[in-house]
């Protein structure tokens, strides 16, 4: 990503970041809100790793790119287990964001967005549900209907 960290077009989140066949969800919340459990989930249900708890982010002509700082490329924390191994996809495309630190209350919510360097990207909160983190990889195959 070799932009230099003031430039406008690039930056570091403290988030979490998976990827299914190339199109990754970025994963924000404070600290302890389970940025890296989802990652986990959504791992063991087939996605890769991009990057745990800090991503850096480029905007490329329109588009969001998520990949590893490189000190902590392919490792993911386990609360109470540790930092595990994980084959990191290098970079990957960003098309939706989570934010765990509000909880969606609508059963059928209207589209939401969010905007990374400039990029408006579909935005999903927090849903306290067994069925959330496949919801997310399907988001991921398929998109949503509006």
């Amino acid at each position: 990503m070799g932009h230099g960290p003031a430039d406008p077009d690039q930056a570091i989140l403290h988030a979490s970041c998976v990827s299914l066949a190339g199109h990754a969800v970025v994963i924000t919340g404070a600290s302890g809100s389970g940025k890296s459990a989802l990652a986990l989930q959504l791992m063991a249900y087939g996605a890769r790793l991009v990057a745990d708890d800090r991503t850096e982010v480029v905007s490329r002509n329109g588009q969001l790119w998520a990949s590893a700082p490189e000190t902590i490329k392919s490792k993911i924390e386990a609360r109470g287990i540790g930092i595990l191994s994980a084959e990191a996809v290098g970079h990957a495309q960003v098309v939706l964001a989570v934010d765990l630190d509000r909880t969606e209350t609508s059963r059928l919510p209207h589209p939401r967005e969010t905007r990374i360097l400039g990029v408006s990207l579909p935005l999903c909160l927090r849903v306290e549900a067994a069925h959330f983190a496949p919801a997310i990889l399907q988001y991921l195959r398929e998109g949503r209907n509006a």
